[in-house]
C-alpha cells in the first residue's frame, strides 16, 4: 500500500537532491589521450610531436601528483569543480560582465497570441509578469516537476538561483547573493523591481499573501510608467553594473559612503525577485528575423537593466520582449524553461487574463532614489561611454533557418543537433580556409551540482569530412563516408561529455591545484597548441544548442577574433544567433549565418542522395 503511495504523491522540485551522485574526475590517462586527439587538428607534424612529448612527461610527473590532490578533493565534496568553476569561469574576471557575460534573448511570443503592436505594452507585461509569478511559486512551494533526461533525473540546484538572486562586484572578487527559499525553509523576498527612463521603483508583487493578477500588476506598471512620462530621465545609476568589475566595485563602495540610505536601496534590488525593464524601444522583429530584439535584450539600454541579476525582463514598447541575465548564478536551460513555461501559458490562453477585473487597495509603487554626488554622476558617465563603444563593437544577427528542421533531418536518421554543428564547422571552414576550434556545451547535470562540460566538436573527423567537401575530386561516396564518421565522432564524444568523461574541466582542476599551492604552471598549459586548439577560454567557436522549444539566446564570443553561435532546433526549423566583434575585421556574423545556410543545404543534399 505505501509503495502505491509514493509512486502516485507528486514529485517535489528538490526531491532527488540528496541522492545524486557525485561529480566523477575522469583518468588522467584517457583525459590526455582526449586532449591530444583534440590538438590535433591545429598541429602541424613536429607542433603535435613536441604537445606528445609535454603531455607524456606531465602524465608520469606533475600531472600524476595533481590528480591525486584532486582525487583526494572529490573525496571530500560532492562536486569537486563546483567552487572552482564559479571562480575561475565567473567571479574572478574582471571584464565588464554585462556584454561579455551575460546572455540575452529575444521571447517568442510574437509567432502566435502578440505581435508586435503599438499601445499594448503594459497590458501584456502585466500578463507575462503574472505567468512568471506563478512559475516562482512553483519553485518556491516545490511543485516544479524535477527535470529528467529520460529517466534519469537531473540536479534542480540552479532553479533556485532565478528568482530574488544578484552578483554583487568585490575589488578582486564578486560574489553571488541569494535570498530566495522554498516556502519549507522560511520567507522568501516577493518584492520586484521596475526600472524605467533611468529611474527605479519597487513593489511586492504579493497583497495579503496572493499573487497581484494582471489588472493589479497593469495598475503597478502604468503608476510607474505615468511618473516618468515627461519628467527628465534619472540618474541611471544601473549604468554602472556595466562598468569593469573592479571599478564598478570601487564605485559601489562610493555610492554607499554618502549615504547609507543608498546601501538599502541597493540590497533592495539585489534581494528583489526580478527586474522589470520598460524600454522605449520598438525593435520589430519577426519569427524569421529575430535579430533587433536579440540585439536590443544582450546591448541595449544600461540605465533600465540591472547587469547583475539573475534575471531582468525586457518589455519593448512594441509590445514584444526580451530578458538580459547574469550567466554565473545558473546557465541557460533554466531561464529557457522559465521563457518556455510562460510560451505556453500564453499559446493556451490566446495571451489573455480571462480572471476577475477587480483591483484591490494596493500601495503604489515606491520610487528608489540614489543619493548621488558628482564623483558618481563621472562614473555613470565613463561607465556609459564604455558600454556604448563596446556595444558599438558587437555585432549580432539572429535568423530563422526555415528549409527544414528537425523532422527532416531525423527521417534521414541523423542527430540534428549533431548535423547544426557540422554545417556550422564547414561554414566557418570555408569562411576562414580552415578549422576553427570549437566548443559545444555539455550538460552534466545528472550529477550533484552539476553545470557542464566542454565538448570539442572540432575534431578531426570533421575536419577530414570539411576537406573532403571543399575537395573538387572528392566523390560522394568518400565524403559520405567521412560524413558518417564525423557523426560517430562527435556522438561518442558528447556522451562521454555528459557522463563526466569530458577531459577540459579536468584539466581546470589540475591546473587550479598548481596554481593554489603555488607552483610553476604546468608545461602543458603553457604549450601553444593548449590556446590553439581552445584551452583556457580560447574557442574560436562558442556555441551552444539552446534546445528544442521556442526560446533562443545569444552571448558574446569568447575571443576577438571568434564567434558566438547558438541555435534552437524545431520540426520545420532552426533559429540561429550569430555574435562577431566588428573591430575584427576578418569575421562577420552574417557571413557566417549565410555560409551556414548553405553548408545545411549541402549537407542535406548528402544525406538524402542515400541513406547513411
Amino acid at each position: 500500500m505505501a509503495n502505491n503511495l509514493s509512486q502516485s504523491l507528486p514529485e517535489r522540485t528538490f526531491q532527488y537532491q540528496s541522492s545524486l551522485p557525485s561529480l566523477p574526475v575522469p583518468t588522467l590517462g584517457i583525459s590526455l589521450s582526449k586532449y591530444l586527439d583534440a590538438v590535433r587538428p591545429f598541429a602541424s607534424e613536429t607542433e603535435y610531436k613536441a604537445t606528445l612529448d609535454i603531455v607524456k612527461k606531465f602524465e608520469v610527473g606533475v600531472g600524476e601528483e595533481l590528480h591525486q590532490k584532486l582525487l583526494q578533493r572529490a573525496k571530500a565534496k560532492r562536486n569537486w569543480l563546483e567552487d572552482w568553476w564559479l571562480d575561475a569561469a565567473y567571479l574572478e574576471l574582471r571584464t565588464p560582465s554585462q556584454l561579455s557575460v551575460n546572455f540575452g534573448g529575444p521571447a517568442p511570443y510574437l509567432e502566435h497570441c502578440w505581435p508586435p503592436a503599438e499601445g499594448t505594452h503594459l497590458q501584456r507585461a502585466s500578463i507575462a509578469t503574472w505567468h512568471t509569478l506563478q512559475y516562482w511559486n512553483l519553485i518556491r512551494t516545490e511543485t516544479l516537476p524535477p527535470q529528467k533526461a529520460g529517466k534519469t533525473v537531473l540536479d534542480m540546484d540552479q532553479f533556485r538561483m532565478l528568482f530574488c538572486t544578484c552578483k554583487v562586484p568585490g575589488v578582486k572578487k564578486d560574489t553571488i547573493y541569494n535570498y530566495f527559499k522554498a516556502e519549507s525553509e522560511g520567507s522568501c523576498p516577493s518584492h520586484v523591481v521596475v526600472m524605467c527612463r533611468g529611474r527605479i521603483f519597487t513593489f511586492d508583487a504579493l497583497c495579503d499573501g496572493k499573487i497581484l493578477t494582471p489588472p493589479e500588476l497593469l495598475r503597478q506598471l502604468s503608476y510607474v510608467e505615468k511618473v516618468c512620462e515627461g519628467e527628465p530621465e534619472g540618474d541611471g545609476v544601473s549604468a554602472l553594473t556595466t562598468e569593469e568589475r573592479t571599478c564598478w566595485a570601487m564605485a559601489r563602495e562610493h555610492l554607499i559612503s554618502i549615504d547609507p540610505h543608498n546601501k538599502t536601496i541597493l540590497e533592495t534590488i539585489q534581494s528583489s525577485l526580478f527586474v522589470i525593464s520598460l524600454d522605449e524601444t520598438k525593435p520589430y522583429s519577426s519569427a524569421e528575423n529575430y535579430t533587433n530584439m536579440a540585439r536590443e535584450a544582450l546591448q541595449g539600454n544600461p540605465t533600465i537593466r540591472w547587469g547583475d541579476k539573475s534575471y531582468n525582463s525586457i518589455v519593448f514598447s512594441d509590445g514584444t520582449f526580451g530578458s538580459n541575465c547574469d550567466h554565473a548564478p545558473y546557465d541557460a536551460m533554466v531561464l529557457v524553461s522559465l521563457c518556455w513555461y510562460v510560451d505556453q501559458q500564453l499559446e493556451a490562453t490566446d495571451g489573455k487574463w480571462k480572471g476577475s477585473d477587480a483591483v484591490r487597495a494596493i500601495p503604489p509603487p515606491e520610487e528608489l532614489v540614489f543619493t548621488v554626488d558628482e564623483k558618481t554622476r563621472s562614473n555613470i558617465r565613463q561607465a556609459k561611454q564604455q558600454y556604448l563603444e563596446s556595444t558599438k563593437d558587437l555585432q549580432v544577427v539572429c535568423y530563422a533557418f526555415t528549409a527544414f528542421g528537425k523532422s527532416a533531418i531525423k527521417e534521414r536518421k541523423l542527430h540534428p543537433d549533431i548535423f547544426i554543428q557540422l554545417a556550422m564547422q564547414l561554414a566557418y571552414y570555408k569562411l576562414h580556409k580552415g578549422p576553427g576550434s570549437c566548443y559545444e556545451t555539455a550538460m552534466t547535470r545528472t550529477f550533484y551540482h552539476g553545470r557542464t562540460e566542454t565538448m570539442r566538436p572540432c575534431t578531426e573527423e570533421a575536419v577530414n569530412w570539411c576537406k573532403a567537401m571543399i575537395d573538387p575530386t572528392c566523390d560522394v561516396n568518400a565524403r559520405r563516408k567521412a560524413m558518417r564518421l564525423a557523426f560517430l565522432k562527435h556522438s561518442k564524444l558528447m556522451a562521454d561529455a555528459q557522463e563526466g568523461k569530458g577531459f577540459d574541466r579536468h584539466l581546470l582542476g589540475l591546473y587550479l591545484i598548481a596554481k593554489e599551492e603555488g607552483r610553476p604552471t604546468p608545461d602543458l598549459f603553457m604549450d601553444p597548441l593548449y590556446a590553439r586548439s581552445g584551452g583556457g577560454g580560447n574557442f574560436v567557436l562558442s556555441s551552444s544548442l539552446v534546445g528544442y522549444t521556442t526560446v533562443l539566446g545569444v552571448v558574446a564570443p569568447m575571443v576577438h577574433h571568434g564567434y558566438g553561435f547558438f541555435y534552437r532546433i524545431r520540426d520545420d526549423r532552426i533559429v540561429i544567433s550569430v555574435s562577431a566583434w566588428t573591430s575584427y575585421r576578418q569575421t562577420d556574423a552574417a557571413s557566417l549565418f549565410n555560409n551556414f545556410s548553405s553548408s545545411m543545404h549541402e549537407m542535406f543534399h548528402l544525406a538524402t542522395t542515400s541513406q547513411l
